[in-house]
């Protein structure tokens, strides 16, 4: 059984998510709109904004923010290519939710925004 605390952190965590994920789509969305598409150097440019944004930065704990930073190991292009993640699980969160939405855009119309190797 967990305890109030675990329940609380758990809950902090799952806001913190939601609350990152909202941030990125609507960040991903200014470009989609735009026609852009989804290149490393963009993907990265995104990722940066995301979890810079002052409104998380307030909302949440900097020991919560820093779980959603992208270890150091994580290595991926800066490039202007267009992002290809193949079948990767393992992306960054906010990567995650950038190549989502983009993903989701192909799939309703949008596809010049189709992602590389995407099906």
């Amino acid at each position: 059984m967990d305890s109030q605390g675990e329940n609380l952190n758990k809950k902090q965590f799952a806001r913190a998510v939601r609350d990152l994920e909202k941030i990125t789509r609507q960040i991903a969305g200014r470009y989609i709109e735009k026609g852009v598409p989804l290149t490393w150097r963009l993907l990265h440019a995104i990722e940066a904004e995301a979890v810079a944004d002052l409104g998380f930065a307030g909302r949440h704990e900097p020991a919560l923010r820093q779980l959603f930073a992208r270890p150091d190991d994580f290595k991926y292009p800066e490039t202007d290519d267009v992002v290809d993640v193949g079948s990767s699980n393992a992306l960054p969160a906010v990567f995650a939710f950038a190549v989502d939405s983009y993903e989701r855009a192909a799939q309703h119309g949008r596809p010049k925004l189709a992602l590389a190797g995407a099906h």
